[in-house]
């Protein structure tokens, strides 16, 4: 139980102690705070998104409480089209095997 006690200390200082300095500042700072972090979240989310070949629109997911993880352990394990293809020749190999063949 004692161990039990440490993480939840731990857990408690990273996350609630940031949280809480924030969260007793004026109600303006607050807010600008948290609206700047939920934009970081779309964009790199919808970045993400892009890069995996999909709508950067379904980033707005992310911004549903519970339905964020879940769409992050989903897109995780969906297949990821700029990963799955073939990699491309470079030009000169291209270029040198064109050649050899009207040889």
């Amino acid at each position: 139980m004692e161990m039990l006690d440490s993480v939840v200390a731990l857990l408690n200082a990273v996350y609630w102690q940031p949280w809480a300095a924030i969260m007793s500042t004026d109600p303006w700072t607050a807010n600008l705070v948290m609206a700047i972090l939920l934009m970081l979240k779309l964009i790199f989310g919808g970045w993400v998104l892009a890069k995996g070949g999909r709508s950067p629109l379904w980033a707005l997911v992310l911004l549903i409480n519970g339905a964020d993880i879940l769409a992050m352990w989903l897109y995780a394990y969906i297949r990821w089209p700029f990963v799955d293809r073939a990699p491309a020749r470079p030009a000169a190999e291209s270029t040198v095997a064109a050649d050899a063949g009207t040889d």
